[in-house]
């Protein structure tokens, strides 16, 4: 029967109006739509799916990856980066260097806020200085601890700026580091990484409040190209076209991002609500169900290697945790029966934190190998009281991993480790990890290209989840990251690649491929080097 038909039928004036009403609802969350999202015909808003929901909006402070994925959408970064070392401009035109140690950034003078104000270098100074403060909450550190006058977090102890960070004109700032670098090292993390903030907002703001103030939670001045609109908690974000982008106004005028679980995913993709999915470990499809999508005609599906890995963070600020204690729990989980069983070939273990992506991966580095016996032998020189029960933390809405954890704990009792799981949303997990209240946990990595990991291992990193705390290592990282030329830093990586594989600081379980869905009509989307995926959004656009 048809609609008219319905209504006329019953005579119910209300109740018609209550129909209209809740189908607007349901398009204006991305839900209603088909092969585009919108309005029929239009296609100008996409929807996205997404099974972690973000931990923050704040530019400063993102240690989660689905935060950091929707904030790319609202905030620019002084560069783009669509492949590994190959850079585009964004809020700055070039950052250039004669001797590798003094550094210009010249910056794209048509980039403005979304209130009208022009981006600046006093944007840029406060934000380089905003990050340093020891009051402010960030993330970031590690992304300009190569900067002159900062420590190995990227701090400024005694709270004064940063020297030689200077604003020489309207649109160029000079800064210099603390030793000759390598131009692609800063251009990748100070330049990709570092969110670029509106001095005119965050200065009104308490440095020691800014990750519970508006501005963040509910952010209304960006540089990017969506503005926020709204967040139903664990449900969706609403983003709308930055009509006044400096780059072009975006041709998608409206962009949805939900929160979903797998199964749902996959559902929404063959309807047509959801056209593309997040992919990067935050939004990518169960695998049993690849086979179904490749047979849909109206879906391109993908799969390539990533730097995306999965890790059994063990607490090493437990002394009962020794690296006897974690190299046993290391070669008693049977990674390659993970791989294979809940994988079915779409992940490979690796030996340390650096996948095959990473340009200074050593192939001579192989993992400690699957052996009960060995594990058993390790466990018991630890010293470790296996009557003590150990609660494993695992993170909701990746099914996979969940999954994992139920082998996990098969394996970890077959050496005499007592083993409970405790399921948590990932919020409380990272927010746990944080603050080192855990024993064991799951967690995914989304890392940088750059091979400087030293904010997950070095003492004050801002994830340094594992709670590592070794001299060896922190100096180790310190020096490769500093180190002029690329090569000169790849013999170096490769020896910490041995060091970590030999003392098991986090257990890296697995390489997850990143597996790309989205609609055969959406022109742009998710790219193989998954973290420069929004370097073009722009221009995205249905066909």
């Amino acid at each position: 029967m048809g609609l008219l038909s319905w209504i006329r039928k019953r005579r119910g004036l209300a109740l018609a109006v209550c129909l209209a009403l809740s189908v607007t609802m349901l398009a204006g969350c991305g839900g209603g739509s088909k092969g585009g999202g919108g309005s029929a015909g239009k296609k100008e808003a996409l929807t996205i799916g997404m099974f972690n929901a973000p931990d923050s909006f704040n530019p400063l402070f993102n240690p989660g990856i689905a935060g950091q994925f929707t904030i790319r959408f609202m905030y620019d970064t002084l560069l783009g980066m669509p492949e590994i070392n190959k850079f585009t401009p964004q809020l700055a035109n070039s950052i250039d260097t004669t001797d590798n140690q003094n550094f210009t950034i010249k910056l794209n003078e048509k980039a403005k806020w979304t209130d009208g104000k022009p981006v600046t270098a006093d944007d840029v100074v406060f934000t380089f200085n905003l990050i340093a403060n020891p009051k402010v909450e960030t993330t970031k550190g590690s992304y300009i601890n190569m900067l002159e006058g900062t420590d190995s977090v990227g701090k400024r102890p005694d709270g004064t700026p940063i020297p030689d960070l200077v604003a020489v004109d309207e649109h160029t700032v000079t800064f210099r580091t603390k030793k000759p670098v390598d131009p692609n090292y800063l251009k990748s993390m100070l330049g990709f990484e570092v969110y670029i903030v509106p001095k005119h907002v965050f200065e009104k703001i308490d440095p020691a409040n800014i990750s519970n103030s508006d501005a963040v939670t509910k952010p209304t001045v960006t540089s990017g190209t969506y503005k926020f609109v709204s967040y139903k908690t664990n449900d969706h974000v609403e983003l709308a076209a930055n009509e006044d982008y400096y780059k072009g106004s975006p041709k998608l005028k409206k962009i949805f991002i939900r929160i979903m679980n797998g199964t749902n995913l996959v559902t929404e993709l063959k309807s047509g609500n959801v056209q593309l999915a997040a992919s990067g470990g935050i939004g990518s499809v169960p695998v049993k169900d690849l086979d179904v999508l490749k047979k849909d005609s109206k879906l391109i599906v993908k799969a390539v290697p990533s730097l995306n890995t999965q890790y059994l963070e063990v607490n090493n600020s437990n002394p009962a945790f020794n690296v006897k204690f974690r190299r046993a729990v290391t070669m008693a989980i049977d990674r390659q029966k993970i791989c294979d069983e809940l994988y079915k070939g779409t992940a490979q273990i690796v030996p340390t934190v650096y996948t095959k992506v990473s340009p200074v991966y050593d192939e001579s580095v192989k993992p400690l190998p699957y052996d009960p016996e060995a594990a058993k032998k390790e466990l018991a020189e630890s010293g470790f009281d296996t009557s003590k029960e150990i609660t494993l933390q695992v993170p909701i809405g990746n099914v996979l991993r969940e999954q994992s954890a139920d082998l996990i704990q098969q394996n970890l009792q077959a050496i005499g480790l007592n083993v409970k799981q405790q399921k948590l949303d990932f919020p409380t997990v990272l927010g746990n990890a944080k603050k080192g209240d855990y024993e064991m946990m799951l967690l995914g990595y989304g890392l940088t290209p750059d091979p400087d990991y030293s904010n997950y291992f070095v003492p004050g990193g801002s994830n340094n989840f594992c709670h590592a705390d070794d001299p060896k290592l922190t100096e180790m990282m310190n020096n490769a990251a500093s180190l002029p030329d690329a090569e000169a830093r790849k013999a170096a990586y490769k020896e910490i690649q041995a060091y970590m594989r030999d003392n098991q600081f986090v257990t890296s379980l697995y390489e997850t491929d990143q597996i790309n869905v989205q609609s055969k009509n959406l022109v742009g989307g998710i790219k193989d080097f998954w973290e420069g995926s929004l370097d073009d959004l722009y221009q995205w656009h249905f066909e």
